[in-house]
């Protein structure tokens, strides 16, 4: 096994790079829905040092692009990372392709700044679709720092709930929205947070993580009541050190760089709306490349 440390230019942190044709081991493989997958890989070095709210960089062969993950979970005993990924596009098409005793070809980190979680006695975590897999290990800490946790946590459909369990065992309560109202109760997860906070629940954060236009109707909400708001921010990312900039972002009319000054950034001061705008500059050609290995799969 060779063992490299790179460092962040930015914020000077040392970050493990770990490599071994053997390494990246899958070592357990789940589906948790029909276009969301969990993953336990062996990475021994990242687990020692990962935190909640910090994410990796991945490339499943030596031709594969590389696409940053949040660490869902890590076990620091196993020395091992879960990483939750929803199969989107070509690389995750075959990234889901890999079973158990499969290896990764490269998998760095920890990366990003560990959400803040220090002094918090009484937090809303709201989790939306996959970004429920980023907010558990959130409420996870939160939970084990004996903070008070009210989860919410929104999905379109009943077969698309993710981490229902995983969620009950760290929230002090639990609440599941559906569009559809085919599980929990019909709506969105800001009726549920509203409804929360008008019956006088006092919270000295709200860290919301999910779908871009549901982060900032979460913040605007909060913004009414005075409520600090913590964003995740997942924008398009290359190299996962800020050299690139690809995934700029406006927060309080400055430009930050997600993959060193985030993920994490006050809710209340990004432009969501060029985010939003940012993040759909390439759909159709992830939409071509996703159908190019859909077929490519069925050939094989």
């Amino acid at each position: 096994m060779v063992h490299r440390q790179l460092c962040d230019y930015k914020t000077g942190i040392q970050i493990e790079a770990e490599e071994w044709w053997d390494m990246y081991k899958i070592v357990k493989k789940k589906s948790l829905n029909p276009t969301v997958s969990f993953m336990e890989i062996d990475a021994p070095f990242i687990a020692k040092k990962a935190e909640p709210g910090q994410f990796i960089i991945l490339r499943v062969d030596e031709n594969g692009e590389r696409i940053p993950l949040t660490i869902a979970d890590f076990d620091r005993e196993k020395g091992t990372v879960t990483i939750i990924y929803q199969i989107v596009g070509a690389t995750t098409k075959k990234l889901d392709s890999l079973n158990e005793g499969d290896s990764l070809q490269d998998f760095v980190g920890p990366l990003g700044v560990p959400s803040h979680t220090e002094g918090l006695k009484r937090v809303a975590v709201i989790g939306g679709g996959v970004g429920c897999a980023i907010a558990y290990p959130i409420a996870k800490k939160l939970h084990q720092s004996n903070a008070v946790v009210h989860s919410v946590v929104g999905f379109r459909t009943k077969d698309l709930v993710i981490l229902e369990d995983e969620f009950a065992a760290v929230s002090d309560e639990l609440i599941i929205k559906t569009d559809d109202g085919t599980y929990g109760t019909k709506g969105l997860v800001t009726d549920a947070l509203k409804q929360l906070i008008e019956r006088g629940e006092q919270y000295d954060e709200v860290i919301a993580i999910g779908p871009l236009v549901m982060m900032k109707f979460v913040a605007r909400l909060t913004k009414e009541y005075g409520i600090k708001t913590t964003v995740s921010m997942n924008p398009i990312m290359i190299d996962g050190t800020g050299m690139c900039g690809g995934c700029r972002l406006t927060v309080g009319g400055e430009t930050k760089f997600a993959c060193v000054d985030g993920p994490d950034f006050d809710g209340h001061l990004v432009d969501f709306d060029e985010a939003m705008e940012r993040s759909s500059m390439y759909r159709d050609f992830e939409k071509h490349h996703y159908e190019a290995a859909c077929h490519l799969f069925d050939k094989a």
